[in-house]
């Protein structure tokens, strides 16, 4: 009888999931309306709250009292996420792109962040449909997909990220809604995964430049990437050096996101130039990398140790 009453349960979960799809497609006309609070006469507003509250990166840009500030993690190693996390960043950025990451390794990184009250967000290597769902079913509360070119290929990645009828991303995970605090239901978590996950694409090509004024009502989150953007516009960063186009181009990015009511995210690689960006209009600045600090802080200790001068504090891309 117990399981029959279940199954019955979960059968009436489901009608209501479905009966709720129209109302849900109408409360998510465009990532501007995604970040607001939403007011829903459903037996789950509460959960739904809490979901989106319990990513930290997305309450700090519904609350918007500034940049939001981060740290870029290329070593794999929960131990690692921790100690980054004690610095008390809004998010860490598993970067499975660049960083020494593999699909195992993300998937114990990702809930370490979680448990730290802190976002995580995965960088995906691609921008496959399989990548972005491997990411958001260990529960990343957001993704970066990077190298995109074109408007088709951003619909694509929406598409991916989202439950239907907004998307087509699969449904079944039982670890993702775990990396929410309090935890959701299942279907808490269908209901509410599409408001409450960030969408996130870097503009670094210059097929993505020139469409950014298209590609950023699309989304949640313009990021730049600076290195690749300068490489592929013909104007690359050589020894930390900015050169005025690459700077123009960047300026471009934040105009877009800004004209469409989204944010925009920065890479830097020292607190102080994080704090520039920020100064500059940016939501979303990391302050550096788990890799380039160690070596910087060790090779300043060692040469302490030895008596020797440490080398010069870094203050912007390449120095």
């Amino acid at each position: 009888m117990k399981s029959l009453q279940s199954f019955h349960s979960q059968s009436f979960l489901r009608i209501q999931v479905r009966a709720s799809y129209p109302r849900l497609q109408r409360l998510q006309k465009s990532p501007a309306t995604r970040l607001k609070p939403q007011r829903r006469n459903t037996s789950t507003m509460a959960a739904a709250t809490a979901m989106q509250k319990s990513n930290r990166l997305r309450t700090a840009f519904v609350e918007n009292k500034g940049p939001s500030y981060g740290i870029w993690q290329m070593f794999p190693g929960a131990n690692v996420s921790r100690a980054l996390a004690r610095a008390n960043p809004d998010w860490i950025a598993v970067d499975c792109e660049h960083g020494n990451i593999d699909d195992a390794a993300m998937h114990e990184l990702v809930p370490a962040i979680a448990a730290c009250g802190v976002s995580p967000i995965v960088r995906i290597p691609d921008f496959q449909d399989y990548m972005i769902k491997r990411a958001l079913d260990c529960g990343a509360h957001g993704i970066v997909v990077p190298l995109i070119r074109t408007v088709d290929e951003v619909k694509q990645v929406v598409a991916a990220a989202k439950f239907p009828p907004q998307g087509r991303r699969g449904f079944g995970s039982a670890i993702a809604m775990q990396n929410f605090s309090p935890v959701p239901s299942f279907t808490e978590y269908l209901q509410q995964a599409n408001d409450a996950i960030l969408t996130m694409v870097q503009i670094e090509t210059k097929e993505a430049l020139a469409a950014v004024d298209e590609i950023a009502p699309l989304v949640d989150v313009l990021f730049i990437g600076p290195f690749d953007l300068g490489n592929n516009i013909g104007y690359p960063i050589i020894n930390g050096d900015v050169k005025p186009e690459l700077k123009d181009a960047i300026a471009k990015i934040l105009k877009a996101a800004k004209n469409a009511g989204i944010k925009c995210g920065m890479y830097a690689s020292s607190g102080e130039e994080a704090a520039k960006y920020g100064a500059m209009g940016f939501d979303m600045i990391n302050v550096g990398t788990d890799i380039t600090t160690i070596e910087f802080v060790m090779k300043q200790a060692m040469a302490t140790a030895q008596g020797g001068v440490g080398p010069e504090k870094g203050k912007g891309y390449g120095s």
